[in-house]
């Protein structure tokens, strides 16, 4: 899959519910894991705090099935006019994946149309510890 088909299979999720002050579904992710299967998740956010990201409603997908690698991830968001942009993880999302298998930090996250970095690019500092 390319990461403009990625980028799509993202956007094609994003189903926009107002809820009284709050938006779900107007983020979607979608990633592809090292066996080549895709799993796509949206946001719910709401007013008691514990709403989710996209990625990790995409993320739960795949670990119920038994997978824990993420080769390729990416998020997306929609205005009210519809437009698409491409949305770089939380640094929540970012401790999540790495969390999850400690090899996603190879993960390549699209952040644009021609603009991809690895989790690690992302986290730089994953394992960084000094005595005070």
């Amino acid at each position: 899959m390319t990461h403009q088909e990625l980028i799509a299979k993202a956007a094609s999720v994003v189903r926009p519910k107002k809820i009284r002050e709050f938006t779900i579904a107007d983020v979607g992710c979608a990633l592809v894991t090292l066996s080549g299967r895709v799993y796509t998740g949206v946001c719910i956010d709401t007013r008691s705090g514990m709403g989710i990201c996209a990625e990790h409603n995409a993320i739960g997908s795949m670990v119920t099935e038994g997978e824990y690698r993420i080769k390729t991830i990416v998020a997306v968001w929609k205005d009210d006019a519809g437009n698409c942009y491409v949305a770089a993880p939380c640094g929540k999302c970012r401790e999540f994946m790495y969390q999850i298998d400690e090899e996603n930090l190879k993960t390549e996250v699209i952040l644009g149309n021609d603009k991809v970095v690895t989790l690690k690019d992302l986290l730089p500092y994953f394992d960084w510890y000094e005595k005070a």
